[in-house]
């Protein structure tokens, strides 16, 4: 018996524009774009991709900061059935060499503020056959972007246009990475972001339709870009900064002047932004929805978010590969009042429409309520796997469940609250950071004998990497900006340690493997850094 095909995700777009052609679906700056234009300039570049020999199944890699060819390249290769692989565009010209490699693409859509990066790409990339140009002073002889859609530009869609595709077919490689160091790309599929787009519209913007406005504050390679899947299948319009900086008087500014209703963002971002003045002298009573995710938030932050903002925060707890999509905490269970039982101190919500939460012990059984374990879930938000990983794919999904290596506990409402990590990961900002990455550079410099980095809480930026030094014998002393400079370019700088320490030698186990619990007490033992505790 021959199962059902999956729809196409791009219908959303096409649906979109056959309701709403004339009503604005990006928004930058002074310019904006209807939803019909938007759907006729990625059919133009579907015909111009598939001109150039791209098929089902093509890897597009992405190095681009938030603008109209960002958006829509993604739609373009849904539509094809191609996989999209975007990239963080503050990450170095190697680090996007080895995602263009490790993900076999095929063209690469770049912004022309990022040569180096391209160059570096088709060096590493031995399977990219096309460079597509991004913006203004493409180089000589060089694809460009806007006149590839120019010379498509008009051609009628045919029924061809949507690629068919079946439930498992990847459209996304989201990359996250692991504590081995290296990047993985998690595998999205089709048939996993109709569910993800239509449990997001259910547990994170209820009822939003297409006077509703919403923008992005954070790249679109992540969780902004799947923020926008959304909205796109509500029609409500996008906002994108002018610049890759985020000034909060703007975001204000914006807010205002376009009556914004939903914003995802980080609890680093929400801090900074109910903190600017700005906050007292632009109207954003047109919020419904402030989305917070990717770390905790400090009570202090929340309470003061919810007095500036009013009861419009929405928590969730997720990880790339569930795109999310493992627990909610809405609107109606945040308070400002910590005596109020709606306040829910502490927990990061209830499971997500349609997934199952559940905390397992080292041998995959499930613990009873309170007790900690780690935090495992399973449903449609899962992911398909790693891309080319399959002992990856295999630790992340043993016995039926994705693990997300946090440890959790859930009280007796199913309320789900994060006790810690069994990685060394931290989260500075929103941004996931792996140390061993750090790691592995420092101890390439000549002056380093042996390095821990670890994250401590911070109360700008959630946590931030301290690196514990012990300087080589003989060599000259290597200093905490010297090692900084030896850094750029090499690692993006949101991954850098915040504070070098020096020490005479790091503690180790009986295996001589360096521990790095007993690493965190010294530090806090000797006062290298100061204990924060949430307010």
């Amino acid at each position: 018996m021959n199962a059902a095909q999956t729809a196409n995700l791009s219908c959303l777009l096409r649906q979109t524009a056959r309701l709403f052609p004339d009503r604005p679906g990006l928004i930058q700056g002074e310019r904006s774009w209807s939803w019909a234009q938007i759907d006729a300039r990625v059919d133009a570049l579907v015909a111009a991709l598939r001109a150039l020999g791209l098929k089902k199944g093509d890897r597009i890699l992405q190095q681009s900061r938030n603008n109209l060819a960002m958006f829509e390249s993604a739609w373009a290769a849904f539509r094809m059935g191609c996989v999209w692989v975007p990239t963080n565009f503050r990450l170095t010209p190697g680090e996007v060499a080895y995602l263009g490699a490790s993900s076999g693409a095929v063209a690469m859509l770049v912004e022309t503020v990022f040569a180096g990066h391209a160059a570096a790409v088709r060096e590493a990339a031995p399977a990219l056959q096309h460079v597509v140009w991004i913006g203004d002073d493409v180089p000589p002889g060089e694809l460009a972007y806007e006149d590839l859609l120019a010379q498509q530009a008009g051609a009628a869609p045919t029924e061809e246009t949507e690629e068919s595709v079946a439930h498992d077919d990847p459209l996304w490689f989201f990359y996250t990475s692991g504590t081995t160091g290296k990047p993985k790309a998690g595998i999205l599929t089709h048939g996993q972001m109709a569910f993800v787009v239509t449990n997001h519209l259910a547990d994170l913007i209820p009822g939003t339709t297409e006077d509703d406005c919403a923008i992005a504050v954070a790249p679109l390679s992540h969780g902004a870009g799947i923020h926008a899947l959304m909205n796109v299948a509500r029609g409500a319009a996008t906002v994108l900064l002018p610049s890759e900086k985020m000034d909060p008087e703007q975001v204000w500014q914006l807010i205002e002047r376009h009556r914004v209703s939903n914003l995802f963002t980080v609890p680093t971002i929400v801090k900074l932004l109910v903190e600017h003045p700005a906050v007292d002298r632009y109207d954003h009573s047109s919020l419904k929805f402030v989305i917070y995710a990717g770390a905790p938030m400090y009570r202090a932050d929340q309470r003061l978010a919810l007095r500036k903002l009013g009861p419009v925060l929405v928590q969730y707890f997720g990880l790339g590969e569930v795109t999310g999509n493992i627990t909610v905490l809405p609107r109606h269970m945040h308070s400002a009042d910590d005596a109020d039982p709606n306040a829910n101190i502490g927990a990061c919500g209830r499971p997500r429409t349609g997934m199952e939460v559940a905390i397992l012990d080292a041998d995959g059984r499930p613990l009873p309520v309170g007790e900690v374990g780690e935090i495992c879930c399973r449903g449609p938000a899962v992911f398909a796997g790693y891309h080319d990983n399959p002992e990856a794919t295999a630790r992340a999904l043993r016995g039926g469940w994705f693990h997300t290596g946090d440890l959790g506990r859930l009280d007796a409402r199913g309320l789900l609250y994060i006790t810690g990590r069994e990685s060394d990961m931290y989260i500075s900002g929103g941004s996931n950071v792996y140390p061993r990455e750090c790691e592995d550079l420092l101890l390439e410099h000549p002056g380093i004998a042996e390095v821990a980095v670890l994250g401590v809480p911070d109360r700008t930026w959630g946590e931030v990497g301290v690196a514990v030094v012990v300087r080589r014998d003989g060599a000259t002393p290597v200093t905490g900006d010297e090692l900084l400079a030896f850094l750029d370019g090499r690692l993006a700088r949101y991954r850098w340690p915040r504070q070098f320490v020096f020490w005479e030698a790091l503690p180790k186990s009986g295996y001589g493997k360096i521990t790095k619990k007993d690493v965190r007490a010294l530090l806090y033992e000797r006062g290298d850094v100061q204990e924060i505790t949430p307010d």
